[in-house]
């Protein structure tokens, strides 16, 4: 009789079921936010690069380091990026008339207490400048 009771009784049920979805609720809810600051910097990214871009095709021409110089201030949401990341790179093509702006991004990202691989984001704008 005894254990037809307690096979009956539902008391503890909504405890035990909490325990069981927590966990995985709060790794989904890390997640979306590890995931949102990935689109942060992705935005940044293509920002800078805009502004970069633009920069370029003014006359006169400003030098590699001054575009450089300005796609990297530009750039946002990459603070929590590698040592050494965002890298910003500007390659002339003088037969073509026209320079390649590069931005590199690496974050580790990581899933509360489990470390997961290095994500590398990098994006290239090609701008025609005056000659």
């Amino acid at each position: 009789m005894r254990l037809f009771a307690l096979l009956r009784d539902r008391r503890g049920a909504a405890v035990i079921e909490m325990a069981i979805a927590l966990p995985v609720l709060i790794f989904l809810i890390y997640g979306i936010f590890e995931a949102s600051l990935l689109f942060r910097a992705n935005a940044g990214m293509q920002h800078g690069l805009g502004e970069g871009a633009r920069y370029a095709t003014i006359y006169p021409t400003p030098s590699d380091s001054a575009i450089n110089t300005k796609v990297t201030n530009a750039l946002f949401g990459m603070e929590d990026a590698k040592p050494g990341f965002p890298t910003v790179t500007v390659v002339p093509d003088t037969t073509a008339k026209t320079k390649t702006i590069t931005v590199t991004y690496k974050k580790d990202v990581d899933f509360l207490f489990m470390a997961t691989r290095t994500v590398t984001i990098t994006h290239s704008k090609k701008a025609y400048v005056a000659q």
